[in-house]
């Protein structure tokens, strides 16, 4: 018995979603059903990448990318809440808490380096589309695609090591419904400042300032180029290949802003609820985005229905 509470002792206690226990099986079944159709959206979208011809082009087998990342980003998180939603006390190892926080930051930091990808290949397609072929060859696609993996790896195991460094006080109840930093920060009793500059510094400037401005610079030039398109149906056009992508970073890059913010303004009732849009929600939104907003998918869809 006095092994049983010293190995308990050093578990973490994840709180959940919410205390209303009423609330608890209907956010079950509600997250149970969208985290089902995450998956099969993003597997549906996988598979048609992978074996339609007509789509195995540099900008599928990024969203071929963007879907693994989306199932494995989101079943870090989603199985382990749904299970807090029907157990009375929700522990979690140590070990198994910063394996978590790893998992989570190196794939969501790898999605945001493949959205910025993303962006300068449709740069490249709408500005330079007759050296297109050339510029994002496969060898290109590849390197891109093998470099987003890496650097969100390496993003995500400094963040890692650098909350291994802290102790943490006798509380082990974290405020949320997964292991993350902002939440294992305040339940450390020695001090955090050098984790938030680190947060702040690497995460802010590296992943949001660099990332985020290659993707607003790649789109600046996409809107200027589309202006000087005298067709009405050729700016349309121009539009709608960029439409889906566009549509996925403002939603990406909107929810993850709450990572850069001072200690201070931290409101972790608030911040869980917004966790849950790109945790469950923004998963689920991203291969509908790409197939019903993208002709070729579509196209591809009918063909693949009128066969059978």
């Amino acid at each position: 018995m006095y092994s049983n509470n010293q190995t308990r002792r050093q578990d973490f206690i994840l709180l959940g979603l919410t205390n209303n226990e009423k609330m608890h099986t209907f956010l079950f079944v509600i997250f149970s059903l969208i985290y089902t159709a995450s998956i099969m959206g993003n597997v549906t979208l996988t598979v048609l990448t992978q074996s339609i011809q007509e789509l195995k082009t540099p900008m599928y087998s990024f969203i071929c990318n963007l879907s693994l990342l989306d199932m494995a980003f989101t079943s870090v998180t989603v199985p382990k809440m749904l299970a807090g939603l029907l157990l009375k006390h929700n522990y979690i190892y140590f070990a198994g808490c910063f394996t978590q926080m790893f998992f989570f930051h190196f794939l969501g930091s790898a999605e945001c380096f493949l959205l910025s990808i993303m962006g300068y290949d449709r740069y490249v397609a709408i500005c330079h589309p007759l050296r297109y072929s050339q510029i994002m060859s496969r060898k290109i696609c590849f390197q891109l695609a093998f470099t987003c993996w890496l650097t969100g790896f390496l993003y995500s195991f400094v963040h890692t090591i650098f909350t291994l460094t802290l102790s943490f006080c006798a509380s082990r109840e974290v405020n949320h419904f997964f292991c993350d930093m902002p939440p294992l920060l305040k339940l450390s009793c020695t001090d955090t400042r050098i984790n938030f500059i680190v947060i702040l510094g690497l995460g802010g400037l590296a992943a949001g300032a660099f990332f985020f401005l290659l993707t607003v610079i790649s789109y600046i030039c996409i809107i200027s180029v589309v202006f000087q398109i005298r067709s009405i149906e050729g700016k349309r056009k121009a539009f709608s290949t960029c439409a889906s992508h566009l549509m996925v970073v403002i939603i990406f890059f909107g929810t993850i802003i709450m990572y850069f913010r001072p200690q201070s303004s931290y409101a972790m009732e608030h911040d869980k609820f917004l966790s849950v849009f790109y945790n469950v929600i923004t998963p689920m939104l991203n291969p509908i985005t790409y197939s019903m907003r993208n002709k070729e998918v579509r196209l591809v869809v009918k063909k693949i229905f009128r066969t059978k």
